[in-house]
């Protein structure tokens, strides 16, 4: 049996899986829409969120960018590792308490306006359908290699499966669809570790290989010290040292830190569980479920740095492994031939071409930049292919067994509808309950209310598809950096000020949102649609960090106004009193 229908074989039984599970969980009521029914187990939960978390991003581009990025490829495995817990501590257990089904609807009520409910709709359509744009282009990259069709056939394909279990399922649809799809995500991403770790460093656990000894070829050495010596000779920087400037590298981290605390759609999987105390089982159960793939994604990259290289590098064109072809064939990995003699030379930045053909490496950018060079000499890489691709490249790579490629494949689809189809809820639920039920028109019914959902599910994904087809980065991990940027500066202060201080007003929160949300929004259009020339960073902070910066001008926005406004009315403090007691507690009373 070949490759092609073994993978067909896989991604078809997965897909009959998920639809099956969306059809039998149909939602009948809001309840079940919006939160699942409010029933959902810890462990079930957990492992649900934990698939809506893992997007494609995660899955199938952060380990790209750790291979190409090395240690600059880390600002996403700390930033969304530390985010997740302090939304687990500062956010999710008051919400819950708090009761609401979405998080303008925790804003609305806690700012006690309609405005403020309005602002915070629009914050949430733009950070899910920036995110959402990521998935998307996840989809399609997959399917693209998988069926030979373009990247933008893939995204329709992969935009009518998305709205069928989740437009159709609702909250309850897709929280038990993504206990499925965490168990394929989980194998299929270890699974081929496991087997490229034993032939590179000869250790059955991948990161213990990552940090032990490289024996594929010639006498042990250190697996990070080969990593370091093949970059240096290639003309690329040491692995284990930054790309990126320290203060754009640490604002960057701090967004994808404050924008995980402030995702939606992330905080919306923790109202589906009974109470508080199942919130917080379901938060460790989480983080467990993560680990698996957080600790497995930096010895992917390292392990598929090196065999890209060792694969492909100095080989003769005709010599080239078969997989090349396949990669080819799709245009996710191009040859360019710039020198003419048939070999395959990949290099970085500082490699040069000699008068006599030879390669040449600088001893930096700075000494590069004073020769005087062709073109072709001053840029002799040929061998052209985006982060996203390596994790689907990887396995080929290492000669692992068919049905582990297979198994893969239908993982890396379902990382990226997994977290689609959460995304695709939060925004229908967001426009269908807080805008159109409590704004607009609060006389339509439940089943109206679960139509309206439909309708801006199916809405939602063809402007979602549009840009997974013509996306702000082709990097998917990029382009959903820009929706933690947006969720840094609107949400997180707005969510901490509105849980920790009972005397913050609608105005300042308001101020606040549109401040910080607007300043990060055309940051980050003027330089990825605008022509802005990154040389003309503000201090230094590129697109993917600007919502840093955001983020502080909402505080400091939101607390100046509010020195400036009335207090909030007496029932909203109390609420806000309310939700800091234990669950059980009794009145205090004195002895």
């Amino acid at each position: 049996m070949n490759q092609d229908t073994l993978n067909y074989i896989f991604i078809g039984l997965s897909f009959a899986l998920y639809i099956g599970i969306a059809l039998k969980s149909r939602a009948s009521s809001t309840k079940e829409y919006y939160t699942a029914g409010g029933g959902v187990s810890p462990l079930a939960n957990g492992m649900a969120t934990a698939a809506d978390w893992m997007s494609a991003a995660t899955f199938i581009s952060m380990a790209g960018t750790l291979a190409i990025g090395g240690y600059a490829g880390s600002r996403f495995l700390m930033g969304w590792t530390g985010g997740f817990v302090l939304l687990t501590i500062l956010m999710v257990p008051y919400l819950r308490k708090f009761g609401k089904a979405t998080v303008p609807d925790f804003i609305g009520d806690r700012y006690y306006s309609k405005t403020a409910r309005f602002v915070a709709v629009l914050c949430a359509v733009f950070i899910c359908m920036t995110y959402i744009m990521g998935q998307m282009r996840g989809v399609g990259v997959v399917f693209s290699q998988l069926f030979g069709v373009s990247i933008g056939t893939g995204v329709l394909i992969g935009a009518l499966i998305v709205f069928f279990y989740a437009g159709m399922g609702g909250m309850k649809g897709i929280t038990y669809t993504q206990v499925a799809q965490y168990c394929v995500m989980a194998f299929a991403y270890t699974i081929p570790a496991f087997y490229i770790a034993i032939a590179l460093t000869g250790n059955f656990i991948p990161q213990l290989g990552f940090i032990g000894e490289y024996i594929a070829d010639g006498p042990p050495v250190p697996f990070l010290e080969k990593l370091n010596n093949i970059n240096q000779e290639l003309g690329f920087a040491q692995y284990t040292d930054g790309s990126l400037s320290m203060i754009d590298m640490f604002c960057i981290t701090t967004a994808l830190m404050c924008g995980t605390a402030g995702l939606p759609h992330v905080i919306v999987r923790f109202f589906t569980v009974k109470n508080v105390q199942a919130v917080r089982k379901s938060a460790c159960w989480t983080l467990g479920f993560i680990a698996v793939i957080y600790l497995t994604a930096p010895t992917i990259g390292a392990f598929s740095r090196v065999n890209l290289i060792n694969e492909l590098h100095g080989t003769r064109y005709e010599d080239a492994p078969e997989w090349l072809a396949q990669f080819e064939k799709t245009k996710q990995i191009t040859f360019n031939d710039k020198n003419g003699d048939d070999i395959i030379q990949y290099t970085g930045p500082l490699a040069y071409r000699t008068s006599d053909g030879n390669l040449a490496i600088a001893e930096s950018s700075a000494a590069k930049a004073t020769m005087d060079l062709s073109d072709d000499a001053s840029d002799p890489n040929e061998l052209e292919f985006g982060a996203d691709i390596m994790v689907m490249a990887n396995p080929y790579m290492a000669d692992v067994p068919p049905w582990a490629i297979a198994l893969l494949m239908a993982g890396c689809i379902a990382a990226a509808l997994s977290t689609a189809a959460g995304l695709l809820l939060v925004l229908s639920t967001s426009l269908s309950h807080d805008l159109m039920k409590k704004i607009i028109n609060p006389d339509i019914t439940d089943q109206q209310e679960v139509m309206w959902a439909r309708i801006a599910s199916f809405g939602s994904l063809v402007v979602a598809a549009y840009f997974g087809i013509n996306p702000p980065s082709a990097f998917i991990a990029k382009t959903v950096a820009f929706a933690f940027g947006l969720a840094a500066s609107s949400f997180f202060p707005t969510l901490l000020l509105g849980i920790f201080s009972k005397k913050m007003s609608r105005e300042g929160a308001i101020a606040g949102m549109v401040c910080g949300i607007g300043f990060t929004f055309g940051y980050i259009v003027y330089f990825q649609f605008l022509g802005g020339d990154a040389s003309n960073y503000l201090l230094g902070i590129s697109p993917e960090g600007i919502g840093t910066l955001g983020m502080l001008i909402n505080f400091a926005v939101a607390l100046f106004v509010n020195s400036f406004s009335p207090d909030p009315p007496a029932e909203v403090q109390a609420m806000v009193e309310q939700i800091h007691i234990p669950s059980g507690a009794g009145e205090a009373v004195d002895h």
